[in-house]
């Protein structure tokens, strides 16, 4: 595969990131860290093969990645990620230094940067890898290409049956659709959120929309008297939209109040979002004014064209 045009990079893994498949967990040592009386760390690791890290974009901090040389009869190996570089090492280099996992020690050789390993929104923690070939556990495929998902499989296929034609692939599919299974559960709570919302909307123009028509009825005489005393149509329509937009914009005001004070519940919901992004408020603000609009038109039109003779006989 890593031969093929189009094919960027390829490594071997025990578990790929957002699959159902956990990952190993081990009791660790570490030289150098001394651990409470009740302490007993334990770190999820995966086992992978040369070349991974740049498969997947994880950029190494210091050190270096596995290699084919990291194999059966050499020194086993491991690499860790910054938070656990930063907790068992505590502010020192972990390369070269030595890592005990499962009763067997091994040197650190590299370290690499933060990344996601089950869903978007986990917080940062500590995790290792180790060399797939000292630590064999089943392997998948990773492939990071410039082809499309359909021409990588058929190439994936091809260089499969050219190895064994009884043998196929289990499963094939992209790191988005891979992020996406994980995610369908928020994407659907917040479809229904968008759905509800939509709805309050709805009604909260209809509202507005009423109470604009019932004032509008009510003040029937004097809007017949404004414009016998010489209002125009715009004036009129000016004066009841006016009306209507301050009453959305105390509206706006309190709620705008409200959500900032309740957004702070929904910061372990959100990814790449501040819980006061101001886009999101500006943008919630720019909807309820668009809404407000519509709602007060049709009154205010009809206001505008108020029959003054027939508004004062009345």
């Amino acid at each position: 595969m890593q031969s093929l045009g189009g094919v960027d990079s390829v490594a071997f893994a025990r578990a790929t990131p957002f699959s159902y498949s956990g990952y190993s967990s081990a009791p660790i040592a570490v030289d150098g860290y001394e651990t409470a009386p009740d302490e007993q760390p334990t770190v999820d690791y995966n086992e992978v093969g040369p070349g991974y890290f740049a498969t997947m974009g994880i950029p190494l901090v210091e050190g270096r990645e596995f290699t084919r040389a990291d194999n059966e009869t050499a020194p086993l190996a491991a690499v860790v990620n910054e938070a656990m570089a930063a907790q068992y090492w505590r502010g020192r280099s972990p390369v070269g230094s030595r890592l005990q996992v499962k009763g067997r020690w091994m040197k650190v050789v590299g370290t690499v940067r933060m990344s996601k390993y089950g869903n978007l929104a986990e917080a940062p923690k500590p995790f290792f890898y180790v060399a797939l070939r000292q630590n064999t556990n089943g392997q998948n495929l990773n492939i990071r290409t410039s082809l499309g998902p359909e021409a990588a499989t058929k190439a994936l296929v091809r260089e499969i049956h050219s190895l064994d034609a009884n043998l196929a692939p289990g499963e094939v599919i992209t790191m988005q659709e891979q992020v996406d299974r994980t995610t369908a559960v928020q994407r659907g709570a917040v479809l229904m959120l968008g759905i509800f919302g939509g709805l309050a909307l709805f009604l909260a123009a209809i509202g507005l929309y009423g109470v604009l028509s019932y004032s509008v009825t009510q003040r029937t005489r004097e809007l017949g008297l404004r414009m016998a005393l010489g209002a125009g149509s715009s004036h009129l329509l000016r004066l009841v939209m006016s009306h209507g937009l301050a009453l959305t914009a105390g509206g706006v005001v309190l709620g705008a109040a409200a959500a900032l004070a309740l957004t702070r519940l929904m910061g372990t919901l959100l990814y790449n979002v501040s819980p006061r992004d101001p886009l999101a408020f500006g943008s919630a603000g720019v909807v309820m004014a668009i809404a407000a609009l519509a709602a007060c038109f049709l009154p205010a039109w009809r206001a505008a064209g108020t029959d003054p003779v027939r508004a004062l006989r009345q």
